[in-house]
């Protein structure tokens, strides 16, 4: 089968690489999405483990929509794909859609050929014109780039960001997909400290424990296609049944959360217990511009306010200051910075080792990386 695993703009190397990691095979990748291919059993495999990825879906097939008769090539295209092996009688096939580079602009318009297409395909397998939708529920969704349609079905139901470790956030949370790449960039290690000292809702050091232990991050929540009779439950019960396994609880990582905000400390210290990584971190009150080494060896990874809901553009550019003349002291630590101000290296006084362009939802970002002691780069 082919599926499809969508992540956010500038995660498409992490999502391949988990992929790889499975053992499934990649056919494609273009921004914010990665098509492979692998048995039916990578439903579960892949919403269950994949890290960085918004959503895995059934990939039916793609074809050409260009053209005058747009509008009829999307009816048949769509018409032509067999979606009676997934659909029965008296499911429901909600459609939803994207159009990119392609005169198809429209996306209600879209949205009902499609629907259209599928019960007429639909009508003529079950002979009965009407779907009563009582049953199970198939989220199908188009995706239009430059006049070529692809039409999938959704397996994922909630996207694979909400682990269910954190029912409530500060102001301006982080999706923890990303904070799972930012973790990645970052490289833990067991025997360096990971401090997250603006940690909020403890999201970048829950990804990091969640991570450093091999915990699968949907081990506790549940996916669309737990429903779909085409993945018996025992496939289900045994992928979960091997991440548990596979979890490492004797590791020698440790991490720091801290905030100088005592509410977010006893939020991130739930949404850890949550995670169940809370043995691995460390919650407190601390105002990152106070915290020293220890004499420890560590890796500092963040995520400051941007300006856009906490703090005016005038604060954070006074806050990404004091932290470059204070994160200066801190020895050979490495830093990594999330920010979408584009003027953060020359505000925080240094300029970085790397940036790596990032999305943190539709806003672009810079991930600031700082690896190397700032007297050797002298």
């Amino acid at each position: 089968m082919e599926f499809v695993a969508t992540c956010l703009f500038g995660l498409e190397k992490f999502v391949g690489e988990e992929i790889d990691a499975l053992g499934y095979k990649r056919l494609s990748t273009i921004d914010g999405r990665v098509t492979f291919e692998g048995p039916v059993e990578a439903i579960a495999v892949c919403n269950i483990h994949l890290r960085t990825a918004e959503r895995i879906f059934i990939k039916l097939g793609s074809f050409f929509v260009g053209g005058e008769d747009a509008f009829d090539r999307l009816f048949e295209g769509t018409r032509a794909l067999p979606f009676e092996q997934f659909i029965g009688p008296d499911d429901s096939f909600p459609v939803t859609g994207h159009s990119v580079k392609s005169r198809l602009t429209s996306i209600p318009a879209c949205q009902g050929v499609v629907q259209k297409a599928i019960a007429k395909r639909l009508e003529q397998v079950y002979h009965k014109n009407w779907f009563a939708g009582g049953n199970l529920t198939y989220p199908v969704e188009f995706f239009i780039l430059n006049d070529e349609c692809t039409l999938m079905i959704d397996t994922t139901g909630q996207a694979l960001h909400k682990r269910g470790y954190r029912p409530a956030s500060n102001a301006a949370p982080l999706r923890e997909t990303l904070a799972a790449a930012l973790c990645k960039i970052a490289r833990p290690r067991e025997d360096v400290l990971f401090w997250d000292p603006m940690c909020g809702s403890g999201t970048i050091a829950i990804e990091a424990a969640l991570l450093m232990t091999n915990t699968a991050p949907g081990l506790k929540r549940s996916f669309a296609a737990e429903k779909y009779p085409l993945l018996p439950a025992s496939v289900w019960k045994d992928v979960r049944e091997e991440a548990k396994a596979a979890i490492r609880s004797d590791t020698a990582f440790e991490a720091y959360g801290s905030d100088i905000d005592p509410e977010c400390v006893s939020l991130s210290y739930h949404n850890a217990r949550r995670a169940g990584v809370e043995g691995k971190i460390k919650f407190f009150q601390k105002d990152a511009l106070t915290i020293g080494t220890g004499g420890r060896r560590g890796t500092i990874v963040c995520n400051p306010p941007y300006g856009e809901r906490l703090m005016t553009p005038a604060e954070c550019e006074a806050l990404y200051r004091k932290m470059g003349k204070h994160f200066a002291t801190l020895d050979s630590w490495q830093i990594y910075v999330l920010t979408a101000n584009e003027n953060f290296e020359r505000l925080y006084g240094r300029r970085a080792d790397k940036v790596r362009k990032l999305y943190n939802g539709m806003l672009r970002c810079g991930y600031y990386q700082f690896f190397k002691p700032q007297n050797e780069r002298k």
